[in-house]
């Protein structure tokens, strides 16, 4: 019998639940991921305003309150686009069905890159209306949306979802529900990847230690669009990778038994995969156009 790890029965997708009347109020680590990752981001941005030497020509693009005005652009984007990209990528016969559900975003079902579009309209519209180098906005957030990634992937963890493929491997964890159901030829304990932990380590904690390392120590936002292109290449990278592992949708599943949307022979790309591939080639145009300019 292989080693395996059972899920921690201690952790739960609720923080805290309240009964008010006919009312419950539940606050769930997913919303708290959300939460933790707008403040500290909004407070690293603020810290970088106030250090002018970071910045081209050694003078801050933005001032404190326009970061907090940015910050309130940048969560409609998340949110809306987060939440359409999943609605309309990942299960949309589902909430064509139960359109009540398409607002119940506090019940889970974001898309990254549908929030990263979102995010980056926001942004654009904000640089146009103050004034602000577009570049400056990209920079800014790219910097700081490792913290949410890696906060969002520890919530995915805790809340028992988007586990990857069964695996006899020792780390691999018993996830409850669904995910303890493994194909008919499984035949030893239902282990799998926790493929949540492994984009945390490497969307979250590794693309954060790249952030700050190209920042204080090669000044890579003295160079506009640099940080950008480094954060949209090594997250759609390490998104490419993980999803080898990953499981894909159920959706995906019932159309392709591997759960590809594009099958090249006996190869293909799952969906992540697909929507991926775009930021690195992008990602790679800004790091060289950056590097062209300087």
């Amino acid at each position: 019998m292989p080693f395996v790890i059972e899920f921690p029965a201690f952790l739960r997708p609720e923080i805290f639940t309240l009964d008010l009347g006919s009312f419950q109020f539940s606050l769930r680590w997913y919303a708290l991921a959300y939460i933790a990752g707008f403040l500290i981001g909004w407070r690293l941005i603020v810290a970088a305003m106030r250090r002018p030497a970071l910045w081209p020509h050694d003078r801050a693009p933005m001032t404190a309150p326009q970061v907090e005005s940015l910050l309130t652009w940048i969560i409609l984007g998340v949110i809306l686009g987060g939440r359409l990209g999943f609605v309309l990528v990942y299960q949309p016969e589902y909430y064509l069905s139960h359109p009540a559900q398409i607002l119940q975003v506090w019940e889970g079902g974001m898309s990254f890159h549908g929030g990263l579009a979102g995010a980056t309209l926001a942004g654009f519209l904000f640089a146009r209306r103050h004034g602000i180098p577009p570049s400056a906005i990209g920079d800014s957030m790219a910097m700081v949306i490792p913290v949410g990634l890696g906060l969002g992937r520890i919530s995915n963890f805790i809340n028992a979802e988007l586990w990857g493929h069964p695996t006899t491997l020792p780390w691999g964890v018993m996830f409850p529900g669904t995910g303890s159901v493994c194909p008919p030829d499984w035949m030893v304990l239902c282990a799998r990847h926790p493929t949540q932990l492994y984009e945390a380590g490497l969307e979250g904690l590794l693309l954060g230690l790249v952030m700050w390392l190209i920042i204080t120590r090669f000044g890579a936002l003295k160079r506009p669009w640099l940080v950008t292109g480094v954060f949209l290449t090594i997250y759609g990278l390490s998104r490419i990778l993980v999803e080898i592992w990953r499981m894909p949708d159920d959706q995906f599943l019932a159309e392709d038994p591997a759960g590809y949307v594009i099958r090249l022979g006996d190869f293909g790309l799952t969906m992540g995969q697909t929507l991926s591939l775009p930021m690195v080639a992008i990602g790679l145009f800004l790091i060289l156009w950056s590097r062209r300019r300087a």
